[in-house]
């Protein structure tokens, strides 16, 4: 034992010396700012290190933000879903290339529990980054030098903070913080101050931001639900309302506006990603689907109410006061971008007075510590874990 403990700590040594580090997370924003955390870890662990991120395109706005990240390089791999085909395999013999010329030291591949990591493995490999780490469910053989054996879902199901977390941990990188992590532009902040002032919002009267949307179908709570709910935070709360979302979503967010039929601030299509990190640290609260700007008001503080689909349940909001609402369903964790069983149970069996009632009651906690709990069809979650 006490050799296999030395070896570990020479192990442990030996990645805490790296000076240039990739970190592969090649999914989406959230994604990506789920990973913070351990980006957050591997700096703090190895401080004289220069981090580059490599990650897909709607991935880099987040890794640019990250205040842990020196580097950002985008590549399309053609292994992941959202890639549309190619007529070549140029763009791979190019990275490959790009990344051998930068010399890393070291390579964390970061997945989620479905996703093979062997195409990020050789890529690596083949760029000659001598110490390779990933999560994997088969034996890597020599495509990484330091493997975790895939446990998810068969053990446990973490939420994918922690199971980035405990990957890093792995070698050695740690850190007490585990927070989401993420730098708004001072920019930002001021192109969002004067939006709300032109707007009318007044800071001094309850108002939260509403995000309707969602990438996913399976993911996104009713059109006119979310409307009714405006609808009575206003009228009956006297709230204001800024809704949200991507420039492809203005049309779910103004048939919103429209079926809500009372005063609401339209910011659609208008904000990239650190202006809406702005608004979202100026939101008193979010009302939200399960996605994206979930983690974006984790990492900046923001309490949430989230519609939360049950397609899977790694993905909370983490380390903020927050209400997760929705039905539980024999079919919950289907992975399922469209609901399979075409009735969307988890999120049409939540009545828009639980949404109400979540709000008011989150609105009316703000300040106390945040709570630890997921509990039932409507809970609480801080520590994000799924419980």
């Amino acid at each position: 034992m006490k050799g296999v403990r030395e070896g570990r700590a020479r192990c442990r040594e030996h990645w805490r010396d790296a000076r240039r580090v990739l970190a592969v997370r090649l999914d989406a924003f959230g994604d990506v700012l789920m990973t913070t955390p351990a980006f957050h870890a591997i700096k703090a662990s190895a401080p004289r290190a220069h981090l580059t991120v490599l990650t897909s395109p709607g991935g880099a706005e987040a890794a640019r933000l990250s205040p842990d990240v020196d580097e950002v390089v985008v590549y399309e791999a053609p292994w992941m879903k959202a890639t549309r085909p190619r007529a070549s395999s140029g763009p791979d013999r190019e990275i490959v290339e790009r990344l051998r010329a930068a010399e890393f030291d070291a390579a964390a591949i970061f997945t989620v529990y479905s996703q093979n990591p062997y195409a990020a493995a050789l890529l690596c490999y083949l760029a000659e980054i001598p110490r390779r780490l990933a999560h994997c469910r088969e034996n890597p053989y020599q495509l990484l030098t330091h493997w975790v054996p895939e446990s998810e879902p068969e053990a446990c199901v973490r939420h994918e903070v922690r199971r980035q977390l405990d990957l890093v941990s792995t070698v050695g990188w740690r850190s007490l913080d585990e927070r989401l992590r993420l730098a708004i532009p001072p920019d930002a902040h001021a192109r969002v101050g004067a939006l709300l002032a032109g707007t009318g919002i007044d800071a001094e009267r309850p108002w939260l931001a509403v995000h309707p949307g969602a990438s996913a179908p399976s993911r996104r709570y009713p059109a006119a639900r979310f409307a009714e709910a405006v609808r009575s935070l206003a009228l009956e709360h006297g709230w204001q309302i800024v809704l949200t979302g991507a420039r492809s979503e203005a049309p779910l967010v103004e048939a919103v506006r429209r079926q809500a039929d009372v005063p609401a601030v339209s910011l659609a299509g208008r904000l990239d990603l650190g202006e809406l990190a702005a608004l979202l640290a100026r939101a008193p609260l979010l009302l939200s689907n399960n996605t994206g700007p979930v983690h974006v008001a984790s990492a900046v503080g923001t309490p949430v109410v989230d519609l939360y689909a049950l397609t899977n349940p790694q993905h909370t909001p983490w380390l903020v006061p927050s209400r997760v609402l929705y039905e539980d369903v024999p079919c919950r964790n289907c992975y399922k971008s469209v609901c399979p069983a075409g009735h969307h149970e988890c999120l049409l069996g939540v009545p828009v007075r639980r949404v109400v009632a979540a709000a008011l009651e989150l609105a009316s906690r703000a300040g106390d510590p945040a709570p630890t709990r997921l509990a039932g069809g409507e809970g609480v979650a801080a520590t994000g874990g799924a419980r």
